[in-house]
């Protein structure tokens, strides 16, 4: 990776990293709102994965022409670019059904799983080093999604069901594709991107059809849906991403990580406002704050 981010300004320059925190803080707090416009989009009429794959499909507008137009760059090492791409997707397309289909809070928390995957994964495909650090980090995450998984109330919205399946899977892909960033920095972020959103959209269109049984909404629907997709996923949701791949790039991982929490507390400080039949027990409460502990102490 370069040592710097542009003329005169190297990675370490406090201009930057103040820029990149910022950066990363708030483009990590939008994602903790993500789960707004898919539930709006669900209550309009797109049930479980449509509106997962309308609002992804989106992007797709703005980047494709990107990628076109980059092609002497954003076309080469299109293999990692493919892997990191569809791991990634399809982890985004699981986590996306699983906040529009169960508790937001509980899919949040599990998803932030990643951490214990990324420690396993990287030390059997990346040959990291397996010490206490690690070991404890397993742990602690396993210990807590035991906690989220058997602490729920008696309320029909908390039972256990696909969403905390599809939430644990979208964690453990999440680490697959961090894995393959971290293998193949080389990888464009563009087309990634482009991959990325590629796959999140086919990954719903595939869940809704086959798994969950919900047939395809009506044109007046799609077409009622739309402004709210487009402007919420390109004017908000494309950026943090950006901002996100750039700020981890310039910031160190142990900053980057803390930072990145802040999807999680403004998800939670959210859905705890917005959606009240959703809060969970104390149990479970206990067993989000012992992943999001695994998820720093792992960094």
């Amino acid at each position: 990776m370069p040592s710097r981010t542009g003329p005169g300004l190297p990675l370490t320059d406090p201009y930057i990293q103040r820029r990149a925190t910022l950066a990363l803080f708030f483009g990590a707090s939008v994602w903790g709102l993500y789960w707004v416009p898919l539930r709006e989009l669900d209550r309009i009429g797109l049930e479980g994965g449509w509106a997962v794959a309308l609002f992804n499909v989106c992007p797709l507008l703005i980047l494709m022409p990107l990628v076109i137009w980059n092609r002497r760059t954003a076309l080469t090492n299109l293999g990692p670019a493919l892997f990191i791409g569809a791991a990634t997707g399809i982890g985004l397309g699981l986590y996306s059904t699983s906040i529009v289909l169960a508790p937001v809070i509980r899919m949040t928390m599990e998803f932030y799983l990643t951490s214990v995957w990324s420690t396993i994964i990287g030390v059997i495909w990346l040959s990291e080093k397996l010490d206490l650090r690690r070991i404890v980090t397993v742990t602690m995450g396993l210990f807590g999604l035991f906690l989220l998984l058997t602490g729920g109330s008696d309320l029909p919205e908390m039972a256990l069901g696909q969403g905390d399946v599809m939430a644990v899977a979208s964690g453990m892909l999440w680490a697959l594709g961090a894995a393959g960033m971290k293998r193949w920095p080389e990888a464009h972020v563009l087309t990634t991107s482009a991959f990325q959103f590629a796959f999140a959209v086919l990954t719903g269109v595939l869940l809704t059809l086959v798994l969950l049984s919900v047939p395809v909404p009506e044109t007046a629907q799609m077409i009622a849906a739309l402004p709210l997709s487009f402007a919420a996923s390109n004017l908000l949701l494309l950026p943090s991403i950006l901002a996100i791949f750039w700020a981890c790039r310039v910031l160190f991982p142990g900053r980057a990580a803390i930072l990145m929490m802040s999807e999680a507390l403004v998800a939670t400080i959210s859905a705890s406002l917005l959606l009240p039949e959703e809060t969970m027990t104390g149990m479970q409460w206990s067993g989000g704050a012992i992943v999001l502990l695994a998820c720093l102490f792992g960094r």
